[in-house]
Order: C-alpha cells, then structure tokens, then sequence
C-alpha cells in the first residue's frame, strides 16, 4: 500500500488532501530544443511540476532509476558498456574551422597583355555546421575587388541539390562552386591531422601556377638615365642654396585694353637659375587672388632661330631649342626686363640682392627708382542727391551697402514714448474759399517723430474726410535735401503756420496733454510757445508754478511721515 508522505496516511479516498495554492492544472511538456536539439526539460526547482516524477529526485537518481529499469526486467547485461553522455556538433566542433588553399583561373578578354589570370583562395570548411566560405587574400594595387568571393553558407555539390561535406574534400580536386571552378593544391596542419583521423587519406600537395601579368610586372623596367655632372650639381646646391635674388618691379600693362601698371616681386634662384613673379594683392581691388603670376622656371633669353616661327600655345620651347636663359647679369636696378613677352620696370632690389651685386658684379650701377605703386587712386563716395521717392533714410540705405537694411531706429525712444501722440486741430490757410470750413487733426508721434494728418468729414460739404497725409516726417520750408531739418514739438505753438509739403496748415487748438508735456521739457521748449498753449488754456505761468510747488511740499511731507 502506497504512503502518503506528507501527512503520514495511506494513499486512499479520503486520506488525501488537495492544494489549494496550485493555479496550473496543465500537462506540462518533457522535451525542449536547444540549438536544434530536443534535450529533456529541468522544472525549476521546487514548482512541484516534474510530470515523469511525483517526488522532486536530483538528475543523476533519475539516469540511475532510466538504467535500473531494464535489469528489472530482463536482467543484468554484462556485456553492455557504459553509455555515453550526448555531446552536440556545435559543442563538440566549435571554432574548429579546415583550410584548404587553392586558385581559380580567370579569362581575361580585350587585354594584349594577357589572356588569363591566376587568382588564389583560401576555402574555409566549418566542422560545427558544416558550411563553407571563399576568401581571396588582397593583393596590392591589383585592380581587382578582392576579399570574401562567396560567403559562409551550406555549398551545392551537384545539381540534385546535395551539399558538399568535409568527406568530399581532398588536396588536388577540382570544385565547382557558383559556375567557377576552384583547384585545392594543399591544406593547413590541423586539417591534415583532422582528414587522416578520420581515414581519410590526402593527396599530394600542388604548387599554385604563376600569374604571366604578375612575373611581367615584377620585371624590371628599362630606363634610360642621361648623364650629367652630378659632382658640379651638388656642389652648385650646397653653396648656393635658399639664396634668392629679390627685385621690386612694375609690370606695365599699359598696351593692352584696360591696362595698367601693376607692383610685382621677381625672385631669381642661383640655385638653377629659375625665376618666379609674385603679384601684389590689395584689398578690395575686384582682381583674383592668385598667388603667383609666373611659376618657378628657366626662363630662355634666346632661342634657335628654327622654333621662332611656331607659338608657344602650340609648341612649347624645349631645352634643346633655347640658346641662352636669363642670368643675373641681365637683371638691373633701374632697367627694363621683357620676361614672357612682358615689360617689367625694377625699380628696387632688397639688401641681398644689393650685396651680392656689389661682391660678384661691382662694375653694375643700381639705380633705383621713385615710382608710384598704387595701382588706383583712392576714390571717395559721392553719394547721390534725393530723388523724393521714399524717405531718406530708406533711399540712403541702398547708397550703403549692396543688400540695403532698414535703417536704425532709437529704440530707447520708442519704448519710452511709445503711444505718447500730440494732438492739434488746424485749418486749411487757402485762396479758394471752399477750403474755409475744412478742419484738420495733427498727430506728432513723439516716438519717431513723424506727422500724420487727418481731415474731420463735413456734412454736406462735398469733400470727402479720411487721412489727408500718412504717417511720415516732414521737413521744414527751406531745408535742403542732403540735410533736411524736421518739424518738432517745439514749432507747434497756437496760431503758428506749418508748411506740409505745400500745403499751409494753421493750428488752432491742441490737446490738454500737450501743455502737460511740454511743461515737462519747459527748458527745451522756447517761451512763445508754452505762452501760446497756457493762453488758450487760460492757465497762468504762477498757478502752474503754485501747483508745483504744491505738490512738491506734499511728496516732502509725505516722506517725513514714513
């Protein structure tokens, strides 16, 4: 009779007693696959789901009871021997990896210099899951897209669709892999090692042919070297190097359309008798900036008579044709040069170069010369007079500059008097007596100064209201355009005339808030007009005085009591 060891009753009806904490009810599976290979599963310790199990035992009592089992049965066999544990292809050949050496042969077409090419490989076989791969090792300056030919994969061997298998490898085979054939001339020591292990017996090893193009090229190339005094050369360099003749010329340009005389630097190497030309560059001169006007070179002083005909553009001067080259014999201070079909006036040389004449050429005069370098004059902006299209700041702004920019504005004032307007009522000051009852509204934007005008519509007038003049700055009668003077709140006093662009407006009433502010900046504000304003007002200068005062002696009292 079977036990129950957790209570310690007999396995039967009633004597057993249910979980209450188990939730899973299902069959649980015995086999998982593991890199492709069913492998029985472990439960987590403890879960109590073990299905071939009804008490949770350790792995090695399970293959003890899985080897017990039989000799229950049938007996003891004593000739079985101990199984072996599985050990798995990835495991077992992992990283272990046959190479085998080989080439291919390669046609090459449209080439006189060869007709094929020999490219070797290296073919990687990889034991853990039998695929291959074909690697070309890079060769320099080839030409040729070298490194992996095909990548790692399962390779076929025929066109039945079998694979090819590390028994179908030996050394001096043909494989056809992809439609190209590969020769395999040896292998590594571990892949010889490897093949006669498993009985497989290798043939001999081959040499890779060599490449016709590759032996051809590694020839060497027959030069031709003309003879020359080395001895005199390196003498010449040693002594004479890094010692340059400088002289300051002008380049007269001056028969060519739009010529002129341009500053240059002639440098002349006593090293090899070379000459360069420098070009001076100034700023904001519109010419390119090229760093040199004639490269370093022999220039030829005479060439032979038979080569005169022909243009340099065509056929340039070979050393063999040229007679003679400048020396430093034809460079004097003081003297015209043509070098390249250009006249070039020196007209001063540095203290080297003054030097070296005096030590090596004592009977040459230099004679330098006071000439004028600058390649223009200097030319000031004359800026045009004011068409009346726009204002004459904008107008101003495309005088300036390429792109014009709006131009500044004083944005300290706009924030401090922004919505801050003057407001006068005017009327019309015309001949033509229609214009008599026409009333206007001046606004003066203390912000930016401008001026706009307004026209009070008038019943059964016949003169449509509406804005008489936008906002903008007016000038003062008598101003010139070039520096025109504007009107200001100091020029706006009772019965005073304003001039706007032809037209005559008297000003005949203003707002309270004007007397106000100009009270403010009473000491830059003349007297006739605050005079003006207080008039119409009815506001004498004492009780506006008095009212001051006033408040003054009541902010100070009030600071007293705090």
């Amino acid at each position: 009779m079977s036990i129950n060891t957790r209570h310690g009753l007999p396995f039967l009806p009633g004597n057993s007693f249910r979980d209450l904490t188990k939730s899973a009810f299902h069959r649980a599976q015995t086999l998982g696959f593991k890199n492709g290979y069913a492998l029985p599963r472990r439960p987590a310790v403890g879960t109590g789901q073990d299905p071939l199990l009804s008490v949770n035992i350790s792995h090695s009592e399970r293959n003890q009871l899985i080897r017990d089992i039989p000799n229950l049965t049938y007996g003891t066999d004593t000739h079985r021997p101990p199984p072996l544990d599985f050990i798995p292809a990835h495991a077992a050949y992992d990283k272990k990896v046959l190479r085998f050496y080989g080439y291919f042969r390669q046609e090459v077409l449209h080439s006189p210099d060869e007709h094929f090419c020999i490219r070797p490989v290296v073919i990687y076989y990889h034991l853990e899951d039998d695929s291959m791969c074909v690697t070309e090792p890079p060769v320099e300056n080839s030409g040729i897209p070298q490194g992996k030919l095909i990548k790692r994969q399962r390779l076929p061997k025929n066109q039945r669709g079998d694979l090819y298998h590390w028994k179908d490898l030996n050394v001096g085979m043909d494989m056809s892999l992809f439609g190209t054939v590969y020769r395999i001339t040896r292998c590594d020591a571990f892949t010889q090692v490897f093949m006669e292990s498993q009985g497989i017996v290798l043939n001999e090893s081959e040499s890779i042919p060599n490449d016709p193009y590759t032996i051809r090229r590694a020839q060497a190339q027959q030069t031709h070297i003309t003879p020359y005094d080395h001895n005199h050369q390196l003498e010449r360099f040693l002594a004479l190097d890094r010692q340059v003749l400088r002289f300051y010329a002008l380049w007269d340009d001056s028969d060519s359309l739009y010529g002129e005389k341009r500053p240059v630097t002639l440098h002349y190497y006593l090293v090899d008798d070379s000459v360069d030309i420098c070009e001076h560059h100034e700023a904001n001169s519109g010419r390119d900036p090229f760093p040199v006007l004639l490269h370093r070179q022999k220039v030829p002083k005479h060439i032979k008579s038979t080569c005169e005909p022909f243009p340099s553009c065509v056929l340039e001067v070979s050393p063999q044709d040229v007679k003679e080259y400048f020396s430093p014999e034809d460079f004097r201070v003081g003297e015209e040069v043509t070098l390249m079909g250009r006249r070039f006036l020196l007209y001063d040389c540095d203290d080297f170069t003054r030097k070296y004449y005096e030590q090596n050429h004592p009977d040459f005069l230099l004679k330098p010369l006071t000439v004028d370098t600058r390649t223009q004059q200097d030319i000031k902006k004359v800026i045009p007079p004011y068409n009346g299209f726009g204002s004459l700041e904008d107008s101003l702004q495309n005088c300036l500059s390429l792109i014009p920019e709006p131009p500044k504005k004083d944005v300290i004032k706009l924030l401090e008097n922004d919505n801050k307007v003057l407001r006068y009522i005017a009327r019309l000051d015309s001949q033509n007596p229609l214009d008599e009852g026409r009333r206007f509204i001046l606004s003066y934007y203390l912000s930016d100064d401008m001026i706009s005008v307004f026209e009070r519509s008038t019943r059964n007038s016949g003169i449509i209201g509406g804005k008489f003049l936008e906002k903008t700055c007016v000038p003062k009668p008598g101003s010139s355009v070039e520096n025109p003077e504007y009107f200001g709140p100091a020029d706006f006093s009772i019965g005073a005339t304003v001039e706007v662009f032809g037209h005559r407006l008297v000003l005949m009433d203003a707002d309270r808030y004007v007397l106000s502010y100009l009270e403010s900046l009473s000491h830059h504000i003349p007297e006739h007009t605050l005079s003006s304003l207080r008039q119409k007002f009815g506001v004498s200068q004492t009780s506006d005085q008095e009212e001051q005062h006033e408040g003054e002696t009541d902010g100070a009292a009030v600071i007293l009591q705090s």
